[in-house]
């Protein structure tokens, strides 16, 4: 961590008014993504952004040089992830990096004292598709990753974004698969441990890794469990002879329906099953009337890139993901 000697006063906003006025506020000439004023007021009315949770960098004339807009749900008791991260002009290229880690770790460091496990991860959103071609964005990335770094969130994975809309054909329906209700979590969590067998799934890779197929698999379930959408909309995929072929976690973020988790068993794979466990969450979110069905993927899951292509769904936007190492 950087002496704080070394760097401007760092704290959280003390709630609304003249400071956090300023703080949404700060501009930059960067391509990258930042929170609108509108957005961050219309979110913090349902606590998904909070005083205590924005973090700013402030000069000796009470400019602002840096902030850090951390979210969680209306109901969390931590922040879940850093969804802004911005400095101001006028600040030094050089000095970017050392100065928004400096920010990021004193936030975390307060998050800690809060009773948080783990710092949050960092999400750097809406990136283009080619966005490593376009020397502007390679610059704003970079210090934001050496950022990141400096902060301990060591772990950095590439997402896809993807996107389903009605505009969409919609998939037609499983012909080889039936996927049926399952109330029973722990059968559900055996399913997530088998699926999870050969996982491209970079989260899951470090979390056996680090704490086993057990640990992974049960972190897996509370995760979804703790989600906006619905425990009784999961479902288990099994073929006409009732053999396990995979799984179906319809789910939802505080935005849109979202598409969750879903997997195959590896003694099924290569059938083309994904497609169809796809294809039954779409279809599922679609006759509840939802206007937007997002995804993610890690760039490296291609099977699965490909599977959301195939079912209609476009790629919206990349996203990097920062996160401590499990294990720290």
């Amino acid at each position: 961590m950087i002496p704080s000697s070394a760097v401007p006063r760092l704290s959280a906003v003390p709630g609304p008014g003249g400071e956090l006025d300023r703080v949404l506020a700060l501009t930059s000439s960067e391509p990258v993504w930042r929170l609108s004023a509108d957005a961050y007021r219309a979110e913090a009315a349902q606590r998904q952004y909070r005083p205590e949770w924005t973090w700013a960098a402030w000069g000796s004339d009470g400019q602002v040089l840096a902030r850090a807009l951390w979210w969680g749900q209306g109901d969390s008791a931590h922040p879940l992830a850093l969804d802004c991260l911005a400095v101001a002009d006028e600040v030094p290229v050089d000095d970017r990096a050392r100065l928004a880690a400096a920010l990021l770790c004193a936030g975390a460091q307060a998050f800690r004292g809060a009773g948080a496990a783990a710092p949050p991860l960092y999400n750097l959103m809406k990136l283009p598709g080619g966005w490593r071609d376009d020397p502007a964005h390679v610059a704003a990335v970079g210090w934001r990753q050496d950022a990141a770094r400096r902060a301990g969130l060591s772990v950095e994975v590439e997402r896809l974004q993807f996107e389903w809309t009605p505009e969409a054909p919609l998939p037609a329906a499983p012909e080889r698969l039936v996927l049926t209700p399952e109330p029973d979590d722990e059968v559900f969590l055996d399913a997530m441990r088998r699926v999870a067998v050969g996982s491209l799934d970079a989260h899951t890779i470090e979390g056996e890794a680090a704490h086993g197929a057990e640990a992974t698999a049960r972190e897996s379930l509370e995760f979804y469990l703790d989600r906006p959408g619905k425990r009784e909309w999961w479902r288990l995929a099994r073929t006409s002879d009732g053999a396990l072929a995979g799984l179906a976690i319809p789910s939802a973020t505080p935005y849109a329906r979202n598409v969750g988790y879903l997997g195959v068993v590896p003694e099924a794979r290569g059938r083309g099953y994904v497609s169809e466990i796809l294809a039954d969450i779409t279809r599922f979110h679609a006759a509840d009337g939802a206007e937007r069905v997002t995804a993610t993927t890690d760039l490296g899951n291609r099977p699965m890139a490909a599977a959301f292509t195939r079912t209609g769904y476009r790629n919206t936007e990349v996203r990097l993901i920062f996160s401590a190492p499990v294990n720290g």
